[in-house]
């Protein structure tokens, strides 16, 4: 039962460690289920929570500086878009956004939402990056 319970626990902080680092910019799985769950439960916990961290989150890499340059230095719409989900890195954002192509990168767009910048995939509309 001890066993289950390490398990359990593994999982849930594989998982809540995944969510947490979704909101620094990136999401790094597997590697922060391992550490959660190492910590934990030893290397069980360690398998455990690398594996619910996996199955959490997926890695996002971080897009170029030149992305995150031009999306900085684009001027704020007056028409900004206000959405009601929260804004999260690997999480979708509504269809009714209006995503701005990256010239010279077709990998990204970006569009303001509740008065941040957001850079996302164009394709899924997945948030790669907040700016802040």
């Amino acid at each position: 039962m001890k066993t289950k319970l390490l398990i359990v626990s593994a999982i849930a902080l594989g998982s809540f460690a995944t969510a947490a680092s979704a909101q620094n910019g990136t999401v790094t799985g597997a590697a922060g289920g391992a550490v959660t769950g190492a910590i934990v439960g030893g290397p069980v916990g360690a398998a455990v929570g690398g594996v619910a961290g996996a199955i959490a989150g997926t890695v996002i890499d971080p897009p170029p500086q030149k992305v995150v340059t031009y999306v900085e230095q684009q001027p704020v719409s007056a028409d900004a878009v206000v959405v009601q989900e929260p804004v999260v890195v690997g999480k979708p954002l509504p269809r009714n956004v209006v995503v701005t192509p990256v010239p010279d990168d077709d990998r990204y767009g970006y569009a303001v939402v509740n008065q941040q910048r957001v850079i996302v995939d164009p394709h899924s509309y997945k948030v790669v990056q907040i700016i802040r």
